[in-house]
């Protein structure tokens, strides 16, 4: 279950964005969502057609996951939140677990990052329509995809980069395994916009937060903080990021091209060293 205020003015894409950000756990797993129940809170002096329009947003999601809204609850609060509680199966010989990466593997990960940053900027009314509407397309775009094509190779270990950010995720993969991952920043992709809001320190309070969750358990190897920013910030509806042996990785990764989906290769599993995140 997952559930969150409004991170754009559009009710519709709002409701969108975050079904898409629920149901993203199940794919995570391994597994693929049948069932959703809304989770709405909502002021009762508010118009009710946007709450109709979330609805309708989060419904159309679900609907092209291939499962389907069977109820839920809303309670009245004075602040919108949305969200659903998604269940979904899997094969118990093929759940997939944030903590099983293997020296040697490579990482992919299937969505840019930086959506903290641009909903700060958002937030700061000063995010051009350009980076808005890039931010958007990308956290409403479903996990669905670039997990049935993952689903075919040798997963090892399986994650989505949401509020822990790309290096808070890292670490939980690499604490659980017993491993450091290195993170090469020089091949991480950022969401148009996110670099020039990062320079400009519209830092998000989620970012501080998840530098404090793994103090001491990283090394950085970066001179600029705008991009150890970038590393932290924190994701809504972020994409899915595979652990897999090297060879399967580069084949997973060009399948992923080919399909249009903007993966890239974001580092590497190796053995324990004094730290579980390297970034360099």
């Amino acid at each position: 279950m997952d559930f969150f205020t409004p991170v754009v003015d559009d009710p519709y894409m709002f409701g969108q964005i975050a079904a898409t950000n629920s149901l993203s756990d199940v794919y995570a797993m391994g597994g693929k969502p049948v069932l959703a129940l809304n989770i709405v809170t909502f002021p009762q002096c508010k118009d009710m057609n946007i709450l109709g329009e979330i609805l309708m947003g989060g419904a159309e999601k679900v609907k092209e996951a291939g499962a389907i809204v069977v109820g839920g609850h809303t309670v009245d609060d004075d602040e919108p939140k949305y969200g659903l509680s998604v269940m979904g199966t899997v094969h118990p010989d093929k759940v997939l677990s944030n903590a099983n990466a293997k020296v040697g593997d490579v990482l992919i990960l299937t969505k840019p990052i930086g959506t903290g940053l641009i909903n700060t900027a958002i937030k700061g009314e000063i995010a051009e329509e350009k980076h808005i509407k890039e931010a958007v397309k990308y956290m409403s775009t479903l996990n669905k995809y670039a997990a049935e094509i993952a689903f075919k190779y040798n997963i090892n270990s399986c994650t989505d980069i949401t509020g822990f950010g790309l290096a808070g995720h890292a670490f939980e993969m690499a604490s659980g395994s017993n491993v450091s991952i290195r993170l090469i920043s020089s091949n991480i992709k950022f969401i148009d916009g996110a670099v020039e809001y990062a320079k400009m320190g519209l830092v998000p309070a989620g970012t501080y937060r998840n530098k404090s969750y793994i103090s001491g358990k990283y090394i950085s190897k970066i001179s600029e903080d705008f991009m150890l920013d970038l590393i932290f910030d924190p994701q809504t509806s972020g994409g899915l990021m595979f652990s897999l042996p090297e060879r399967e990785g580069i084949k997973l990764l060009h399948e992923l091209k080919e399909s249009g989906i903007d993966a890239f290769l974001a580092g590497y599993v190796q053995n324990l060293e004094d730290k579980h995140i390297i970034i360099e």
